[in-house]
Protein backbone atom coordinates (compact mmCIF):
# COMPACT_ATOMS: atom_id res chain seq x y z
CA UNK A 1 0.00 0.00 0.00
CA UNK A 2 1.34 3.43 -0.97
CA UNK A 3 0.88 6.37 1.38
CA UNK A 4 -0.38 9.30 -0.64
CA UNK A 5 0.30 12.98 -0.18
CA UNK A 6 -2.23 14.41 2.28
CA UNK A 7 -3.55 16.84 -0.30
CA UNK A 8 -4.37 13.97 -2.68
CA UNK A 9 -6.96 12.50 -0.32
CA UNK A 10 -8.31 15.96 0.47
CA UNK A 11 -8.66 16.74 -3.22
CA UNK A 12 -10.57 13.51 -3.78
CA UNK A 13 -12.82 14.22 -0.81
CA UNK A 14 -13.52 17.72 -2.12
CA UNK A 15 -14.46 16.26 -5.50
CA UNK A 16 -16.80 13.58 -4.20
CA UNK A 17 -18.41 15.33 -1.22
CA UNK A 18 -20.72 17.53 -3.36
CA UNK A 19 -22.38 14.38 -4.66
CA UNK A 20 -23.68 13.86 -1.14
CA UNK A 21 -24.17 17.42 0.05
CA UNK A 22 -26.23 18.53 -2.96
CA UNK A 23 -29.25 16.99 -1.24
CA UNK A 24 -29.10 19.63 1.50
CA UNK A 25 -29.85 22.42 -0.97
CA UNK A 26 -32.43 20.56 -3.08
CA UNK A 27 -36.21 20.54 -2.62
CA UNK A 28 -36.72 16.85 -3.37
CA UNK A 29 -35.39 15.37 -0.09
CA UNK A 30 -37.33 17.93 1.92
CA UNK A 31 -40.47 17.08 -0.04
CA UNK A 32 -40.00 13.38 0.68
CA UNK A 33 -39.31 13.93 4.37
CA UNK A 34 -42.06 16.50 4.72
CA UNK A 35 -44.53 13.96 3.37
CA UNK A 36 -43.75 11.83 6.43
CA UNK A 37 -45.03 14.56 8.72
CA UNK A 38 -41.70 16.23 9.53
CA UNK A 39 -41.49 20.00 9.70
CA UNK A 40 -39.62 21.41 6.73
CA UNK A 41 -36.27 23.02 7.43
CA UNK A 42 -34.29 22.11 10.51
CA UNK A 43 -36.31 19.03 11.43
CA UNK A 44 -35.99 17.41 8.02
CA UNK A 45 -32.22 18.08 8.00
CA UNK A 46 -31.61 16.84 11.53
CA UNK A 47 -33.81 13.77 11.19
CA UNK A 48 -32.48 12.94 7.73
CA UNK A 49 -28.86 13.02 8.75
CA UNK A 50 -29.38 11.43 12.17
CA UNK A 51 -31.67 8.60 10.98
CA UNK A 52 -28.83 6.08 10.47
CA UNK A 53 -28.16 6.37 14.23
CA UNK A 54 -31.72 5.30 15.06
CA UNK A 55 -34.27 7.16 17.19
CA UNK A 56 -31.60 9.02 19.15
CA UNK A 57 -32.13 11.94 21.49
CA UNK A 58 -30.98 15.52 21.10
CA UNK A 59 -27.79 14.97 23.07
CA UNK A 60 -26.53 12.37 20.64
CA UNK A 61 -27.29 14.60 17.65
CA UNK A 62 -25.56 17.61 19.22
CA UNK A 63 -22.51 15.49 20.05
CA UNK A 64 -22.18 13.93 16.61
CA UNK A 65 -23.05 17.05 14.58
CA UNK A 66 -20.76 19.23 16.77
CA UNK A 67 -21.54 22.75 15.54
CA UNK A 68 -25.30 22.92 16.16
CA UNK A 69 -26.83 24.81 19.08
CA UNK A 70 -28.14 22.16 21.46
CA UNK A 71 -31.30 24.16 22.20
CA UNK A 72 -31.96 24.31 18.47
CA UNK A 73 -31.56 20.54 18.18
CA UNK A 74 -33.88 19.97 21.15
CA UNK A 75 -36.69 21.78 19.37
CA UNK A 76 -36.73 19.10 16.68
CA UNK A 77 -35.21 15.94 18.16
CA UNK A 78 -36.63 13.62 19.47
CA UNK A 79 -39.95 15.15 18.35
CA UNK A 80 -39.20 13.97 14.81
CA UNK A 81 -39.48 10.36 15.95
CA UNK A 82 -43.06 10.89 17.11
CA UNK A 83 -44.03 11.78 13.53
CA UNK A 84 -42.19 8.98 11.77
CA UNK A 85 -39.46 6.38 12.22
CA UNK A 86 -35.78 6.38 11.30
CA UNK A 87 -36.45 3.55 8.86
CA UNK A 88 -39.06 5.60 7.00
CA UNK A 89 -36.74 8.59 7.00
CA UNK A 90 -33.92 6.54 5.48
CA UNK A 91 -36.17 5.36 2.65
CA UNK A 92 -37.39 8.92 2.04
CA UNK A 93 -33.83 10.24 2.14
CA UNK A 94 -32.78 7.81 -0.58
CA UNK A 95 -35.78 8.67 -2.72
CA UNK A 96 -34.92 12.34 -2.33
CA UNK A 97 -31.31 11.73 -3.32
CA UNK A 98 -32.47 9.76 -6.37
CA UNK A 99 -34.80 12.53 -7.53
CA UNK A 100 -32.18 15.22 -6.88
CA UNK A 101 -29.45 13.49 -8.87
CA UNK A 102 -31.80 12.62 -11.72
CA UNK A 103 -32.82 16.26 -12.05
CA UNK A 104 -29.35 17.78 -11.72
CA UNK A 105 -27.20 15.24 -13.57
CA UNK A 106 -29.59 13.94 -16.22
CA UNK A 107 -30.28 10.43 -17.48
CA UNK A 108 -27.20 10.24 -19.70
CA UNK A 109 -24.82 10.80 -16.79
CA UNK A 110 -26.71 8.46 -14.47
CA UNK A 111 -26.52 5.57 -16.92
CA UNK A 112 -22.99 6.25 -18.13
CA UNK A 113 -19.99 3.92 -17.72
CA UNK A 114 -18.29 6.76 -15.82
CA UNK A 115 -21.01 6.64 -13.17
CA UNK A 116 -20.58 2.91 -12.69
CA UNK A 117 -16.80 3.26 -12.54
CA UNK A 118 -16.97 6.11 -10.04
CA UNK A 119 -19.33 4.14 -7.80
CA UNK A 120 -17.05 1.09 -7.87
CA UNK A 121 -13.96 3.17 -7.05
CA UNK A 122 -15.67 5.07 -4.24
CA UNK A 123 -17.04 1.90 -2.68
CA UNK A 124 -13.59 0.35 -2.91
CA UNK A 125 -12.18 3.33 -1.02
CA UNK A 126 -14.71 2.86 1.78
CA UNK A 127 -13.39 -0.63 2.42
CA UNK A 128 -10.54 0.93 4.41
CA UNK A 129 -12.70 3.23 6.53
CA UNK A 130 -12.70 2.47 10.26
CA UNK A 131 -15.71 2.52 12.57
CA UNK A 132 -13.86 3.27 15.80
CA UNK A 133 -14.73 6.74 17.19
CA UNK A 134 -16.64 7.58 13.99
CA UNK A 135 -20.33 7.35 14.92
CA UNK A 136 -21.89 8.95 11.83
CA UNK A 137 -19.71 6.97 9.46
CA UNK A 138 -20.29 3.72 11.37
CA UNK A 139 -24.07 4.18 11.38
CA UNK A 140 -24.17 4.84 7.64
CA UNK A 141 -21.79 1.96 6.97
CA UNK A 142 -24.39 -0.45 8.34
CA UNK A 143 -26.88 0.58 5.65
CA UNK A 144 -27.22 -1.52 2.47
CA UNK A 145 -25.54 -0.34 -0.71
CA UNK A 146 -28.18 0.73 -3.28
CA UNK A 147 -28.18 -1.14 -6.57
CA UNK A 148 -28.42 1.80 -8.99
CA UNK A 149 -24.90 3.12 -9.73
CA UNK A 150 -25.76 6.77 -9.05
CA UNK A 151 -27.26 5.86 -5.68
CA UNK A 152 -24.33 3.56 -4.90
CA UNK A 153 -22.06 6.53 -5.60
CA UNK A 154 -24.22 8.77 -3.42
CA UNK A 155 -24.03 6.19 -0.63
CA UNK A 156 -20.25 5.90 -0.97
CA UNK A 157 -19.92 9.69 -1.03
CA UNK A 158 -21.96 9.79 2.18
CA UNK A 159 -19.66 7.27 3.83
CA UNK A 160 -16.51 9.10 2.78
CA UNK A 161 -17.95 12.46 3.81
CA UNK A 162 -19.02 11.27 7.26
CA UNK A 163 -15.74 9.39 7.76
CA UNK A 164 -13.75 12.55 7.14
CA UNK A 165 -16.27 14.59 9.10
CA UNK A 166 -15.99 12.41 12.20
CA UNK A 167 -12.21 12.77 12.07
CA UNK A 168 -12.50 16.51 11.53
CA UNK A 169 -14.58 16.87 14.69
CA UNK A 170 -11.82 15.14 16.63
CA UNK A 171 -9.33 17.62 15.15
CA UNK A 172 -11.55 20.56 16.14
CA UNK A 173 -11.71 19.24 19.69
CA UNK A 174 -7.91 18.96 19.77
CA UNK A 175 -7.73 22.58 18.59
CA UNK A 176 -9.93 23.63 21.50
CA UNK A 177 -12.66 25.03 19.29
CA UNK A 178 -16.30 24.91 20.29
CA UNK A 179 -18.90 24.19 17.64
CA UNK A 180 -19.79 27.82 17.03
CA UNK A 181 -16.14 28.92 17.17
CA UNK A 182 -15.33 26.39 14.45
CA UNK A 183 -18.09 27.87 12.29
CA UNK A 184 -16.92 31.46 12.82
CA UNK A 185 -13.32 30.55 12.05
CA UNK A 186 -14.38 28.64 8.94
CA UNK A 187 -16.56 31.54 7.79
CA UNK A 188 -13.59 33.91 8.12
CA UNK A 189 -11.86 32.13 5.23
CA UNK A 190 -14.43 33.50 2.80
CA UNK A 191 -14.90 30.09 1.18
CA UNK A 192 -17.51 28.71 3.59
CA UNK A 193 -21.27 29.19 3.82
CA UNK A 194 -22.24 32.69 4.95
CA UNK A 195 -22.69 33.52 8.61
CA UNK A 196 -26.40 34.04 7.93
CA UNK A 197 -26.76 30.50 6.60
CA UNK A 198 -24.66 29.04 9.42
CA UNK A 199 -26.73 30.85 12.07
CA UNK A 200 -30.06 29.92 10.52
CA UNK A 201 -29.30 26.26 9.91
CA UNK A 202 -27.30 25.65 13.11
CA UNK A 203 -29.56 27.66 15.40
CA UNK A 204 -27.15 30.34 16.61
CA UNK A 205 -28.23 33.92 17.32
CA UNK A 206 -26.39 37.04 16.16
CA UNK A 207 -25.47 37.69 19.79
CA UNK A 208 -23.96 34.22 20.17
CA UNK A 209 -22.10 34.60 16.87
CA UNK A 210 -20.65 37.95 18.00
CA UNK A 211 -19.61 36.46 21.34
CA UNK A 212 -17.80 33.59 19.62
CA UNK A 213 -16.06 36.04 17.30
CA UNK A 214 -14.88 38.03 20.34
CA UNK A 215 -13.58 34.87 21.97
CA UNK A 216 -11.58 34.07 18.86
CA UNK A 217 -10.19 37.62 18.83
CA UNK A 218 -9.09 37.18 22.44
CA UNK A 219 -7.26 34.01 21.43
CA UNK A 220 -5.54 35.94 18.66
CA UNK A 221 -7.16 33.88 15.91
CA UNK A 222 -9.20 36.72 14.36
CA UNK A 223 -8.29 40.35 13.83
CA UNK A 224 -10.54 43.32 14.64
CA UNK A 225 -12.16 43.15 11.20
CA UNK A 226 -13.05 39.47 11.70
CA UNK A 227 -10.37 38.14 9.36
CA UNK A 228 -7.96 35.33 10.11
CA UNK A 229 -4.72 36.32 11.81
CA UNK A 230 -1.49 34.48 11.15
CA UNK A 231 -2.22 32.38 14.24
CA UNK A 232 -5.74 31.68 13.03
CA UNK A 233 -4.49 30.63 9.62
CA UNK A 234 -1.91 28.37 11.26
CA UNK A 235 -4.49 26.74 13.52
CA UNK A 236 -6.78 26.04 10.59
CA UNK A 237 -3.86 24.53 8.67
CA UNK A 238 -2.97 22.32 11.64
CA UNK A 239 -6.58 21.21 12.00
CA UNK A 240 -6.85 20.34 8.31
CA UNK A 241 -3.53 18.50 8.40
CA UNK A 242 -4.72 16.36 11.32
CA UNK A 243 -8.00 15.75 9.50
CA UNK A 244 -6.03 14.62 6.45
CA UNK A 245 -4.03 12.15 8.53
CA UNK A 246 -7.17 10.76 10.15
CA UNK A 247 -8.80 10.40 6.72
CA UNK A 248 -5.85 8.95 4.80
CA UNK A 249 -6.81 5.26 4.90
CA UNK A 250 -9.50 5.19 2.17
CA UNK A 251 -7.27 6.88 -0.38
CA UNK A 252 -4.13 4.97 0.57
CA UNK A 253 -6.21 1.83 0.08
CA UNK A 254 -7.40 3.04 -3.32
CA UNK A 255 -3.88 3.93 -4.46
CA UNK A 256 -2.56 6.89 -6.49
CA UNK A 257 -3.93 6.05 -9.92
CA UNK A 258 -7.39 5.04 -8.76
CA UNK A 259 -7.63 8.03 -6.41
CA UNK A 260 -6.74 10.35 -9.29
CA UNK A 261 -9.34 8.65 -11.46
CA UNK A 262 -12.05 8.93 -8.79
CA UNK A 263 -11.15 12.61 -8.31
CA UNK A 264 -11.50 13.16 -12.05
CA UNK A 265 -14.84 11.35 -12.35
CA UNK A 266 -16.40 12.77 -9.20
CA UNK A 267 -15.12 16.23 -10.04
CA UNK A 268 -16.83 16.04 -13.41
CA UNK A 269 -20.16 15.12 -11.83
CA UNK A 270 -19.72 17.78 -9.16
CA UNK A 271 -19.09 20.34 -11.88
CA UNK A 272 -22.35 19.37 -13.52
CA UNK A 273 -24.14 19.78 -10.20
CA UNK A 274 -22.71 23.26 -9.73
CA UNK A 275 -23.57 24.29 -13.29
CA UNK A 276 -27.14 23.12 -12.67
CA UNK A 277 -27.40 25.40 -9.63
CA UNK A 278 -27.11 22.78 -6.91
CA UNK A 279 -25.19 25.17 -4.63
CA UNK A 280 -26.71 28.68 -4.78
CA UNK A 281 -23.93 31.30 -4.64
CA UNK A 282 -25.98 33.44 -2.24
CA UNK A 283 -25.27 30.89 0.50
CA UNK A 284 -21.48 31.03 0.21
CA UNK A 285 -18.80 33.60 1.00
CA UNK A 286 -17.54 35.62 3.91
CA UNK A 287 -20.12 37.60 5.84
Amino acid sequence: MTTLEASTGRDCHNAISPLHSAVYFAPEPEDELGALGLERGAMTYLAGRAAPLGAVDAGTVTATFYNFNHEHVRRHIPAAWTATTPEEVLSARLRGADRTLRRLLGKEALTSPDMTEAAELALHATEACRREARPLYAANADLPVPEAPHLALWHAATLLREHRGDGHLAALAVAGLSGIEALVLHNATGTAPTSALFMRTRGWSARQWAAARNQLRERGLLDEAGGLTREGTALRAETEALTDRLDAAPYDHLGPAATARLTELAGGFAGTLRAAGAFPAVHFGKG
